[in-house]
């Protein structure tokens, strides 16, 4: 029998994260996949961030993980988003070539010492006494591994769907798992059905691009990484079009055919990535939609059309298409698909993505009831540094809503749950000005640093920006200019002249200056915000509070807080269906038990 510290099942974004992460803090880690040519995969859209989900990419990247050097490696084109509104929604997003990326990640995972990847269907995840005893594959193989962390992404009894036609396969031809789900199903997982889908991929010699509205990058690149140096370049561009009301035409007379209305989809699909049908219906006023046409990569002719996702049959499909403008003779290369898959109740879980009642046993990423790779990559490495502290015997690593927009994601999973595909956005992160992506590394270094992660020149790096940081602030207010920056036209650059010095400052650490001044009065306040979030966060609830013999609970509360057990009273605080009254009665409760 062989025998590994951790077992990683699945080689996608959270998957090479988690793999990469428990390798680097020392443990002997395989990575399993079905296929070694779909490790880090794309299999949607062809880019790495956008609004919020850039704040994720960023904070893996702080806290030592891969996906942000490897965007920065094989980007082909690069903008910030959200740059007309405040610094706290600013995102970014990155055209990725496909091929390259996965080319890139691959090289990391087989250049890393103590990690293992192989092709290797596993079927069932082995559990004695409450925990995790390793894993058998499809072959009969027995693994060895106190540790299993299970990254299947939308593999699990995954359907494609095209109109009225369906089979058992997984992304891009590739192969559906359908045994792992069986054995989740005999630890006690309840398992639910949702659905996605994507677009067709199109040949860029048959567009028309001179119809559409060129979308070019920025021409000052910020990295992903905050560990990449030297200059960055674009080297594609992307366009804009619009549906027209002869799509919206196609779409209402063909409704009838499309999977999603005639009940052939029984999964729950994502609400903020609808398709094109789904679109129409229910934006009905809506003259136009916007497709973005992006290329897949430098040496493929295949494009892909954002905002034309479908599972209409291919006649139908053919149609829609192209009756978009500069689509009127496009070639599908690949049709456009739903798939249906298998994906985990999160609220099985700790906020350390661990199984609250199997020791060992970690999920990260599409299993868990989420949507996309950026998602997907911080459930990975936070699910990963978890699993390599409770293998050390360490504290486990909580990054709590205050923290973190991983925080903000794990919290929302595994107090709220899921009930359609999850996706990031600014909007669920309370203390998002405090939450910015270009503060990550102030952050979360020090976090991954600690737990063996994060490597000595990324934390001194960051060090070296704070003190800066501190340097700049300190030389506008010697010189009583924070009033002159907090005006919304003045520029940190505007106070050179007046003060020596400053303009030999990195611009990193001008940047974070600009930002700690201009927005003082609003940092402070959402600092006090987040010391009373963490004073709730303080209050740990025992965990062998009787909460169903609380009569004085609602019976709605009594019953969701004995099955999810919060860890402290803020916890409780976000469950759905508890009150405030109920937390008033808990906090009283609480008092009481310190007494006794």
């Amino acid at each position: 029998m062989e025998r590994y510290d951790a077992t990683v099942i699945g080689a996608g974004h959270a998957g090479c994260e988690a793999a990469l992460c428990l390798a680097r803090m020392g443990f002997n880690t395989l990575l399993a996949t079905m296929n070694l040519d779909a490790v880090a995969m794309m299999p949607c859209n062809p880019a790495i961030g956008g609004t919020a989900k850039g704040h994720l990419v960023r904070e893996v990247d702080a806290l030592g993980g891969e996906m942000g050097r490897a965007i920065d490696d094989v980007f082909i084109q690069s903008r910030m988003l959200n740059t007309g509104k405040g610094p706290a929604v600013y995102s970014l997003r990155a055209q990725a070539d496909k091929k390259a990326y996965q080319s890139r990640m691959r090289r990391a995972l087989d250049e890393q010492d103590r990690l293992t990847l192989r092709q290797a269907e596993v079927k069932d995840i082995i559990v004695e006494n409450g925990r995790v005893k390793g894993v058998e594959t499809m072959t009969g193989c027995m693994i060895e591994s106190p540790v299993v962390i299970v990254c299947t992404g939308v593999y699990l009894d995954s359907s494609i769907i095209i109109g009225p036609c369906s089979w058992q396969g997984g992304p891009q031809g590739l192969m559906s798992s359908r045994n792992l789900g069986m054995s989740l199903r005999n630890l006690g997982f309840e398992l639910r059905r949702f659905k996605t889908g994507t677009p067709a991929r199109l040949d860029g010699r048959t567009i028309d691009f001179s119809k559409m509205i060129a979308q070019p990058g920025d021409e000052k690149i910020t990295p992903f990484s905050f560990m990449t140096a030297g200059e960055l370049k674009n080297r594609a561009m992307c366009y804009l079009t619009y549906t027209t009301e002869e799509t919206h035409d196609i779409i209402r007379k063909n409704l009838h055919l499309a999977p999603m209305y005639s009940g052939k989809i029984h999964g729950t699909g994502a609400r903020y990535c609808p398709s094109i049908e789904d679109k129409v219906v229910k934006f009905a006023d809506k003259e136009r939609h916007p497709i973005f046409i992006e290329p897949e990569g430098l040496y493929t002719v295949e494009w892909y059309a954002q905002g034309l996702s479908t599972s209409m049959p291919e006649d139908v499909q053919r149609m829609i298409y192209h009756s978009v403008p500069g689509l009127e003779n496009a070639q599908l290369v690949r049709l456009a698909y739903a798939i249906e898959y298998d994906c985990i109740d999160p609220t099985r879980l700790k906020a350390t993505l661990g199984c609250a009642d199997i020791e060992g046993l970690y999920f990260a990423g599409q299993i868990n009831g989420t949507s996309g790779y950026e998602e997907a990559a911080a459930q990975g490495i936070l699910a990963g540094l978890n699993a390599g502290m409770w293998l050390k015997g360490g504290d486990e690593i909580i990054l709590t809503r205050a923290d973190a927009y991983i925080g903000v994601l794990a919290d929302d999973l595994v107090t709220k749950g899921v009930d359609e595909p999850y996706r990031m956005m600014t909007s669920r992160a309370e203390y998002r000005l405090l939450l910015r992506q270009d503060n990550a590394d102030l952050r979360l270094t020090e976090t991954g640093f600690r737990a063996g992660l994060a490597r000595c020149e990324r934390y001194e790096k960051m060090l070296e920006k704070k003190a800066n940081t501190q340097l700049a602030i300190d030389m506008i207010h010697s010189k009583r200019l924070a009033a002159r920056l907090q005006m919304p036209q003045v520029r940190i650059e505007d106070l050179f002249v007046s003060v020596p010095g400053l303009e030999n400052i990195p611009s990193d650490a001008l940047e974070q200056a600009e930002i700690s001044v201009k927005y003082e009065g609003y940092l402070k306040r959402q600092q006090s915000q987040i010391e009373q979030f963490r004073r709730a966060e303080d209050m740990k609830m025992p965990a062998d509070m009787d909460y169903l013999s609380m009569d004085t609970l609602r019976i709605e509360a009594r019953q969701k807080l004995a099955r999810l057990r919060p860890a402290s009273l803020g916890e409780a605080s976000r469950i759905p269906g508890v009150s405030p009254g109920d937390i008033q009665v808990l906090m009283i409760a609480l008092e009481r038990h310190r007494r006794n």
